[in-house]
């Protein structure tokens, strides 16, 4: 069995998506500087909502709302790959550097796939 979860930052998932804003800001210092209020925030402010919804699902009383927190931020993480994608063919960000962050974006994806599969069953 693997270590029990005491605090949000124990989870996998939330200590993945931490390392993905971050990556994400990095990349996205190099946007043009009129995208400063628009997709650089918007990708920043997407990526942030990702460990942010996790951690406050984890907080939340019911199974259910929990579940609901990572739908959210399920949600972002669709979004984010949205605006990674819009950002590539923007020629804001190289195909490496695409394909390394959209593919951190999917294992989040799919570790919140089977976090939220798991909880529905109890």
């Amino acid at each position: 069995m693997g270590e029990k979860i005491i605090t949000f930052r124990n989870l996998v998932v939330w200590q993945k998506s931490m390392t993905l804003v971050t990556n994400v800001y990095q990349v996205s210092r190099a946007f043009p500087k009129d995208e400063f209020y628009g997709l650089t925030s918007q990708i920043r402010r997407c990526a942030v909502s990702i460990p942010s919804n996790i951690a406050e699902g984890y907080g939340r009383k019911s199974t259910n709302d929990h579940i609901r927190f990572l739908q959210i931020s399920t949600g972002s993480v669709y979004e984010l790959q949205t605006q990674l994608e819009i950002s590539f063919n923007l020629n804001y960000i190289t195909q490496p550097v695409f394909h390394e962050v959209y593919e951190s974006s999917r294992e989040i994806e799919r570790m919140l796939s089977s976090l939220i599969i798991e909880l529905g069953k109890k």
